[in-house]
């Protein structure tokens, strides 16, 4: 059994394993960036901009068309730098030093929107407020270097155990990781029902807060200086070259990465809109979308703990086939939601599936992962994951914004177009054939 830098994990209990300090503060980062996914991306932005422009039917859906751009701008420049971050964790070994220095980016990119949400300026481009064009730009570079930081935060997870503990560690770091959902509603009560823009500056509070236990307890490893290459911007494209000429190697992974594709794309833009669908589609008010949502991360949670414990029983790949489903079911609920229940139901079970396809593809990918290029694969599963979270959004940004004059009949068809990508994700990945790296597709 594998002993590592950061802990021994000869011989114990799943007690033992979750009471680890490394895995502990590890999933306390989890804590601390979902209550940015969640209060910044899923909630008070998409609130605060339809508070700012959805003043009736066709300008909601121009404020969805906004938030779908700034989530599809923000993974484009995920897009451009993953493949860079992956060559960063496979020559330097440095994986919190750049979790450290993203988070703290984003932190302040966060505190930053608060600040300029705050502004009267009376400067304004075609009736938009300057200050509004500041907290999305804002938004953007701190959902950016959020999401730079999960790179070398998943990276970091193959450190902390054996591969047999993966499903155990990667189910842990995503419940531990909801329960930050539920501390970051508590914002809520401080913000009420309007001035939705209070809420940056807690939450940025909030973020940086349950940081430390990771920025101060754990460890890097970093490669010799000796043994290191020169590091060049193209180096990452350079590796992701090689790798797609080496496809017959690789072919299961790269498989599951365009699966994943598909499947992302549907988790990336359902999170980012379900807060406006919710409220300006189904009339959910902010308060009741609040209690939704606290039900939803409930259901993410025990997923994420469940999921954990199928995916070691039955293998990822079985087990995201089993996510897939339930996220069309879900997805098909909300389409066709004209009753709270019925979204409440599609909240529930989408919140279950939410939290355990993060948690089975994460193992799959070390699963399928050589040891040695498991930071250029994760990086490659940034990549995947990112380009879908350019496309789904901007699909369902572009149909609500020619659709608009139709009211709420576009953002039920924007929606309907996840059920497809999902779909298409499911049948790809039920090709992936084999779990270790050279398997082939049959």
């Amino acid at each position: 059994m594998k002993r590592n830098s950061t802990v021994d994990v000869q011989h114990r209990s799943q007690l033992a394993l979750y009471l680890s300090l490394p895995i502990l503060s590890w999933a306390f980062y989890d804590f601390a960036n979902t209550i940015f996914s969640s209060n910044i991306n899923t909630i008070f932005f998409p609130f605060y901009m339809d508070e700012v422009l959805g003043t009736n039917e066709v300008m909601q859906q121009v404020a969805s068309t906004f938030i779908s751009y700034a989530n599809a701008i923000a993974s484009l420049f995920l897009v451009l730098f993953s493949p860079l971050f992956g060559v960063w964790i496979d020559q330097t070994g440095y994986k919190k030093r750049f979790i450290v220095w993203f988070a703290s980016i984003s932190i302040f990119f966060t505190f930053m929107m608060g600040i300029f949400a705050n502004l009267q300026m009376p400067t304004n481009f075609s009736g938009v407020p300057l200050s509004l064009f500041l907290v999305v730009a804002s938004f953007i570079i701190a959902k950016f270097f959020f999401n730079s930081s999960l790179v070398f935060y998943d990276s970091m997870m193959g450190d902390l155990g054996t591969k047999e503990e993966m499903p155990l560690i990667s189910g842990y770091g995503v419940a531990i990781g909801y329960l930050g959902t539920i501390l970051g509603l508590l914002v809520y009560l401080y913000v009420g029902n309007s001035d939705f823009h209070r809420a940056f500056i807690p939450t940025a509070i909030l973020y940086l807060l349950f940081s430390l236990p990771l920025f101060f307890i754990n460890k890097d490893t970093p490669i010799p200086t000796s043994q290191r290459k020169p590091i060049k911007f193209l180096d990452g494209y350079k590796e992701i070259v090689q790798t797609f000429k080496d496809m017959k190697q690789y072919k299961a992974i790269f498989t599951f990465m365009i699966a994943y594709f598909f499947l992302n794309d549907a988790i990336a833009t359902t999170i980012a809109m379900m807060a406006v669908y919710a409220t300006t589609i189904v009339g959910f008010t902010s308060g009741q979308f609040i209690v939704l949502y606290l039900v939803s991360t409930v259901s993410t949670i025990i997923g994420s703990f469940a999921f954990g414990y199928i995916t070691k029983a039955i293998g990822a790949k079985r087990a995201i086939t089993m996510v897939a489903i339930l996220m069309i079911v879900a997805l098909a609920f909300a389409v066709f939601a004209t009753e709270q229940w019925m979204f409440w139901l599609a909240g529930s079970m989408f919140g279950v599936s939410l939290g355990s396809m993060w948690v089975t593809s994460r193992t799959y990918i070390i699963e399928l992962s050589p040891e040695e290029k498991r930071g250029q694969f994760f990086g490659l599963f940034a990549f995947s994951g990112k380009v879908s979270s350019i496309i789904g959004p901007a699909v369902y940004g572009t149909v609500t914004l020619w659709m608009k004059d139709y009211g709420t009949l576009a953002s039920r068809v924007a929606l309907s177009t996840l059920i497809v990508m999902t779909i298409i994700g499911l049948l790809i990945h039920l090709k992936v054939n084999g779990s270790k790296v050279g398997d082939d597709i049959r």
